[in-house]
């Protein structure tokens, strides 16, 4: 059972920068963190990867097929591998279907985050489909009630992956980063979360909470 499905813990309460600190460093977090192959979102998902490894979490990154072998004008994959690493601080990263597989059955985090989760990961998810290191460390930590945080980066988000980010907020221990209109004018159906939101949106989802607002509306 989750420690934090508690009648006395209330996530809301956790708003000031300080606050969040003081909860990461009282409670010994472990976290899978992976990354999808939104590659113009690997850069700040990193960053923000090393900001929850200061506040304590013991992290282990999850990569998907995408990011694990394909070199892109936003960097090369054997690069990514290396700054993951080192922004995690733990040498191991899972990349693999098979090692992702044992996330079930050993109980390995406290939570899983898919930052940035793309479309097509947001698809696959929706409709049971594991054929990725990260979409079957998604299904194995599900297996154990536990939370699922999902940071949206869609180019669709508001086209064909609308239904399916509407299926995954109705599934249960699926919770989302608060998300918006990165480019409602260049591109009106992409969305976008927001990292600053993640380790609150953490908080909440370790208490089987949504956190709100969960729209947001960007200055662009």
């Amino acid at each position: 059972m989750n420690p934090f499905f508690s009648k006395t813990f209330d996530p809301s309460a956790y708003q000031t920068e300080e606050d969040i600190i003081n909860f990461f460093q009282q409670n010994q977090i472990t976290m899978g963190y992976a990354l999808t192959g939104s590659h113009c979102t690997l850069a700040e998902s990193v960053r923000e990867m090393a900001v929850l490894r200061d506040l304590g979490i013991k992290l282990t990154a999850i990569i998907s097929f995408s990011v694990k072998n394909y070199d892109t004008k936003f960097g090369n994959a054997a690069d990514w591998r290396q700054k993951l690493i080192e922004a995690s601080e733990n040498p191991k990263i899972i990349d693999t279907i098979m090692d992702a597989e044992p996330i079930g059955p050993q109980s390995l985090f406290d939570v899983v985050i898919i930052a940035p989760c793309s479309g097509n990961s947001l698809a696959k998810l929706a409709n049971g489909i594991a054929d990725t290191p990260v979409l079957m460390a998604a299904k194995a930590h599900l297996r154990n009630l536990k939370p699922l945080v999902i940071f949206t980066s869609s180019n669709d988000g508001l086209g064909v992956n609308f239904a399916n980010i509407g299926r995954l907020m109705n599934y249960k221990n699926v919770y989302f980063v608060p998300f918006g209109q990165d480019n409602p004018i260049a591109k009106a159906n992409s969305l976008m979360g927001d990292f600053k939101k993640l380790p609150q949106t953490v908080i909440h989802a370790l208490a089987g909470k949504q956190i709100q607002p969960l729209l947001l509306q960007y200055d662009k």
